[in-house]
Parts: structure tokens; sequence; C-alpha cells
């Protein structure tokens, strides 16, 4: 088998959720670079890795490029991307600057890897939320087109990064110890809006056209484009949860065909990538403690609308570190790599 020479941009959850993907799922690795602002060594499940200092002439000789990103912000790829092309890269962005470029594919292999061919060197990887919306609504869409989604996420904090995730467990743990009103006193990591343990609140990203987030219009738009549907009419609001990492979707759909309870699970569990657990009665639906350190999407709570035959409820849940960035990126490269043998 080839082998490629491959670089981790970023060291966050997402670049070492990145070097584990790579390992578990025995990507074909000649040579790995690992780049982050500064140098150091880091640990990766008891393996070492060498972190350089990021440089244009840092890619040269590598064939994949892989940005982490910081969802939310201006990434290393803004600076670096270009450069990484420039000395033979492909790369594949996990950030939100590349993915509304017509020409740099967004793409879901589940449900558009031909998109993977179309590159010119970038490729953008979808927003976490949008991953697990579109996996669990394509083969629905391809059989009984969707008209309409309506979405609400309950998003962990680890969508947000290391110091999210670390004032989840301090806010937890001064309200365990002290109560509540100890998150009042100074010194209390804030790196959220509002308090996050014991708490949810719909603010994810920020405020923007007609008074939704910027989050909730990449539901819209990274769909869109994705499933090749710009007529699906979507509506998202993203709510932050005090859960550490699985990103949950309340999805309600409505199509142009009727389509039964039982239909919609026969559909979407022939589907690749797709786990469906709906037995609801014996309480087995998906919930994002199951899903932590798994690839695939979870789909449950299948039931259709009491006034509508046409309208259709899901329950989706999946890792938002690993299908809804790193395992999605890794993925990505294999479609690359598989058009290039």
């Amino acid at each position: 088998m080839k082998k490629y020479n491959v670089a981790v941009v970023g060291v966050g959850v997402v670049g070492v959720e990145m070097l584990r993907v790579l390992k578990q799922r025995n990507f074909p690795v000649n040579k790995l670079k690992v780049f982050a602002r500064s140098a150091r060594d880091i640990n990766v499940d008891g393996e070492v890795y060498s972190v350089e200092p990021i440089s244009p002439d840092g890619f040269c000789g590598m064939n994949i490029a892989l940005f982490a990103g910081t969802e939310g912000e201006k990434g290393a790829a803004l600076t670096y991307a270009c450069e990484a092309v420039k000395r033979g890269a492909v790369v594949i962005d996990n950030g939100a600057d590349f993915r509304m470029d017509p020409k740099v594919p967004l793409v879901v292999p589940e449900v558009n890897a031909a998109d993977v061919k179309k590159h010119k060197g970038i490729i953008a990887n979808p927003n976490c939320s949008t991953i697990q919306m579109v996996v669990a609504l394509n083969p629905i869409h391809k059989r009984f087109r969707i008209k309409r989604i309506i979405v609400t996420t309950l998003q962990a904090a680890s969508g947000a990064g290391k110091a999210a995730v670390e004032q989840l467990n301090n806010e937890t743990a001064r309200i365990v110890q002290n109560g509540f009103n100890s998150l009042q006193a100074d010194g209390v990591n804030k790196s959220m809006p509002q308090q996050l343990a014991y708490n949810c609140f719909p603010h994810i990203g920020t405020f923007v056209e007609g008074g939704y987030t910027n989050e909730e219009w990449k539901l819209v738009k990274e769909a869109h484009k994705i499933m090749h549907a710009p007529k699906i009419k979507i509506s998202a609001t993203t709510v932050r949860v005090p859960v550490r990492t699985g990103h949950s979707e309340s999805i309600y759909i409505e199509t142009e065909k009727a389509v039964t309870p039982d239909e919609a699970r026969k559909v979407i569990a022939k589907s690749a990538g797709v786990i469906v657990i709906d037995e609801p009665k014996d309480n087995l639906y998906p919930m994002p403690k199951d899903a932590e350190g798994k690839d695939e999407t979870f789909v449950g709570r299948i039931r259709q609308d009491a006034f509508n035959k046409k309208g259709l409820w899901l329950w989706v849940v999946a890792d938002n570190l690993r299908k809804g960035a790193a395992t999605n990126a890794v993925q990505i490269a294999e479609c690359l790599i598989s058009n290039l043998r």
C-alpha cells in the first residue's frame, strides 16, 4: 500500500483526536509532522509526538495537511493553507474559514464523497452539528425528499474547546462542594458566556442575521451545500448543555412523500455510518455518554407527527470530536487517497 506524508496542524482537543484517529484507522502514514505555535512534546495514549513550530516551509514534502481549526475563530488555515497547497499538500480544514467558498468542496463522505474530486487544493470539514444531521437525514432525503428541517441542538462543552470543558468541571466541583452561590466568587474560569454546570443556554457563536447565531446559520448553509439541496427550508436553535462530549439533536422534518417511522428506520439503518437505537419502551435510545469515543452517528426516537403524515421526529447523537471533527477529516483523507490510487 502506498503511504503518505501527513501533517496535523493544532494540538488542542481536535488535533489530538486527529492523531488518535489516524492511528486507530490505520491510515497509511509514511512521515507524520505535528505543528503548533511553539515546539513541545505531547503524549497521546502513551505515544509521544514531537510538535514543531508551524512555518510555510514545514509543509515541504507533505501530501496531506489536516488543520484542526478552532470553531468560531479565524484559524491557522487562513495563514498557512495556501502555503501548504503551494508546497504540494492537499489541505483538509476543520475550521470555518473555507466552508462556504464555492471553489472549496464541503464534504461528509457518507453524503457527498464524490465532491472530494472537485478540490483545488483545499477541502473543508463541516461544522460538527451539521455533520451528524446530514448523515442521519440524507438517506431519508434521497428516498422521500425533505422539504423542511427544524432542529434544536444540545451541544457539549468540548465543542467549545478544552477551556469550556475545564469550566464545566470547575463549576461542577465548586457547586458540589460549596453550593450554587460559590460560583459568584472571583477566579472562576469563564470561557463560556454563561454558567455551564447545572445549566443550559441558547447561545453558541455570535448573534447575527435575523436574531440567529452564526452557529445556527451554519446548519442551514452547510446542509444546503453538502446535500446539494438549497431549497430545503431549515431553521435551527443551538443550545450549550452541561455534557462533556457528544452533541444531541432533536430534529423535525417534513417530506414530500409520506414516510412511516418503520420505513425511516429501515432506510437509515441500511446507510453507512449510522446506528439505529430505537426501543424507547426498554429505555433504549441514543445518549451522548454512549456515543463518546465512537465514529458512528446514532439515531432514535423516530416517530410520526401526530397531525401530519409527512412529518417525522428524530433524535440524533454523535461524538462531536470524532465524527463531528477528527474522524470526518480523516475519512475525507481516505476518500482523497482512494481517488489517487
